[in-house]
């Protein structure tokens, strides 16, 4: 995209990118689940129901699934500024919406808008990361905008059920157009203005069918956190989703310049780092969305202080962050997303096994270990896919990869909820023997269920290699 001379000329030594990618990546990951404890104050307000509700957050989600790949297709067509400043100013009118609504339509209307916005900021950051900084300074780019999402999706809840509770829901939003507008100067002298190296006619239908084919995959695994997986708006949401991605792929092979080029995955790393991603992505929201509602229903604490056991998990994550990005530029990348699995797969075991007890400590150790190791997974694998990419590919690349992850954040509440309401109605004691709680088994096995992914994601990943040719990297 940009020439890496051009960009050190433009942001010295990197520190004002950071600066601009770090608190924008926070801001659009904090605002995804910011209003979840809110909704009972909006709905009381509104006079909405649980299902009209859910859609405050599922039109949010809708709009962030189906644009990630889009924003990264255009990346290689459309400048970082242009793109940026687009998403910035999407997010603010969507905030300003949503903060004047006077109906929870209008409010709905206002999440959708700012959805539209909110998808560009993560896949073009890391875009910005990889193609900007040089290669030796990549890892530690990517750690920091990584600590920027870890922080947002830990924080989120407990921030906006504070800041909610003391001013009202609607200051969250003010707030959130606020921090846009104020992003909007520095994204505009930071990011290049520069032609991409993409050429060609974009494949607006195929982008449409795989928008399409994921955010019905997002809506119908929604919808079974809800009603399960065999409400008929739930089954019928995924059928139609495996219809429109089964097109999208016969589209791929039939047309010359297709959405997401075939070539694309060629790469050994690059196919194997987004299954990685996507079970990675499972199991991590899993612990996210599933410690605290076990601290409210085993634990008995309030959700806002449920929330609150989340924060040292995210503040950690951020501190560290760079430093896993330094390991991620200078060691082997199979060895540390294979570490960072080990973790993961060790913590959820952890939480099966000890977090029966009344205090909520091992309850905050688990959710850390598990947080270390997914950062240690993603920042290392999109370090390592971004390696193995052409430059004309590494939005469309990047953009992928990253819509798998998001695509996992959906899978995993959704498969583990089904599984928590399944354990509670049989009240059977927990699988894991070493569980010693009264209460809470259905949590105890979830956990479990966690680390038996996390067993079949340290398969796959063991067969990470480097393709033939990429740049120089041990592996």
């Amino acid at each position: 995209m940009t020439s890496t001379s051009t960009t050190t000329e433009r942001t010295g030594s990197g520190f004002g990118l950071l600066a601009l990618l770090m608190p924008a990546i926070l801001v659009t990951v904090t605002a995804s689940d910011m209003v979840n404890l809110m909704l009972p104050t909006i709905g009381a307000e509104f006079g909405a129901s649980e299902a009209e509700l859910a859609w405050v957050v599922t039109g949010f989600l809708l709009m962030f699934s189906v644009g990630i790949p889009l924003y990264g297709r255009i990346s290689d067509r459309v400048s970082l500024r242009r793109l940026f400043a687009f998403a910035l100013l999407a997010y603010a009118a969507g905030s300003l919406i949503c903060a004047i609504s006077p109906s929870l339509a209008v409010l709905v209307t206002g999440r959708i808008v700012t959805g539209i916005g909110a998808a560009a900021i993560p896949v073009l950051s890391i875009i910005a990361v990889t193609t900007l900084l040089p290669p030796e300074r990549r890892g530690v780019g990517i750690g920091v905008v990584s600590a920027g999402a870890g922080v947002g999706t830990a924080a989120g809840p407990a921030l906006g059920g504070g800041i909610g509770e003391a001013l009202g829901w609607p200051a969250l939003f003010w707030i959130m157009l606020v921090v846009s507008l104020l992003l909007l100067l520095p994204a505009m002298r930071v990011l290049p203005d520069g032609t991409p190296q993409g050429s060609g006619r974009l494949d607006l239908p195929g982008g449409m069918l795989l928008g399409l084919g994921a955010g019905l995959v997002l809506f119908g695994m929604t919808r079974a956190q809800v009603s399960g997986f065999t409400e008929l708006l739930s089954s019928g949401s995924l059928v139609v989703a495996i219809a429109a991605l089964v097109l999208f792929g016969v589209r791929t092979v039939r047309v010359d310049q297709p959405f997401v080029p075939p070539s694309l995955f060629t790469s050994g790393v690059y196919r194997t780092g987004i299954l990685v991603a996507f079970l990675a992505m499972v199991v991590n929201l899993g612990g996210l969305v599933f410690v605290p509602l076990m601290l409210v229903e085993v634990n008995e604490l309030t959700p806002g202080k449920g929330a609150l056991v989340m924060i040292p998990a995210g503040v950690v994550t951020a501190i560290i962050s760079p430093w896993i990005g330094r390991l991620a530029d200078r060691h082997s990348a199979r060895l540390l997303v294979l570490t960072g699995l080990g973790l993961m797969g060790l913590f959820s075991l952890f939480l099966s096994s000890f977090t029966g007890d009344s205090s909520v400590v091992f309850a905050g150790l688990g959710i850390l270990g598990l947080s270390i190791g997914f950062m240690f997974v993603m920042t290392t694998i999109i370090g390592a896919a971004a390696s193995e990419l052409p430059p004309e590919q590494v939005g469309v690349g990047l953009g992928i990869l990253q819509g798998a992850q998001f695509l996992g954040a959906g899978t995993g509440p959704a498969v583990f909820g089904v599984l928590v309401s399944a354990r509670q109605q049989g009240g059977s004691d927990a699988v894991n023997p070493l569980y010693s709680g009264d209460d809470g088994s259905a949590y105890s096995d979830v956990f479990l269920a966690m680390a038996a992914v996390i067993v079949l994601t340290l398969i796959v990943a063991s067969r990470m290699r480097p393709t033939a040719g990429s740049e120089a990297r041990r592996f």
